[in-house]
């Protein structure tokens, strides 16, 4: 049972890690799921102080990355179309076959939902595209080093306890 616990929480944590790239997968609290499995293995002592205190952080992290966004679009005069925009363009960015798509595409979507939707005139579009991609950089930024601590959070864990795991 520990081997089977590992290996899904060693799974849920890779794919936090790519979710915190993709918009569809929420990659902290999958990430957070990967330490709870760890953490339920019958060899190790289960520890609530840490499982309660990594969850609080994983929710705040998952509402903050839809509150990061926007308050960039906001601060740089931008609209919901550009945060629309934004997310639509990562997404046409990572299957885009060009160089740094996940980079251009939300820069483009969130310029593209400006002008197309808000009829905002040049200057200021790109203003709002830019504020956009930002508050977008920030959140992704908070995200991957989230899951990458969690990650090591749950090699250390395991790596310590890995005679109780195998045995």
């Amino acid at each position: 049972m520990d081997i089977l616990l590992l290996s899904v929480g060693l799974i849920l944590m890779l794919v936090g890690i790519a979710g915190s790239l993709l918009p569809v997968i929420p990659g902290v609290p999958v990430s957070w799921l990967g330490l709870l499995c760890l953490y339920l293995a019958p060899s190790l002592p289960f520890n609530w102080f840490f499982i309660s205190i990594t969850g609080v952080v994983a929710i705040t992290l998952y509402i903050l990355d839809y509150i990061i966004p926007a308050i960039g679009t906001k601060k740089f005069g931008g609209s919901k179309a550009g945060a629309w925009g934004t997310t639509i363009g990562l997404v046409v960015g990572l299957i885009a076959p060009i160089p740094f798509g996940i980079l251009i595409g939300p820069f483009a979507g969130a310029l593209l939902g400006e002008l197309l939707f808000n009829r905002t005139e040049g200057k200021a579009a790109v203003k709002a595209a830019f504020g956009s991609f930002i508050g977008f950089l920030a959140s992704t930024f908070m995200k991957v080093f989230a899951t990458l601590v969690y990650l090591g959070l749950f090699i250390y864990k395991a790596s310590a306890n890995w005679e109780l795991l195998i045995s």
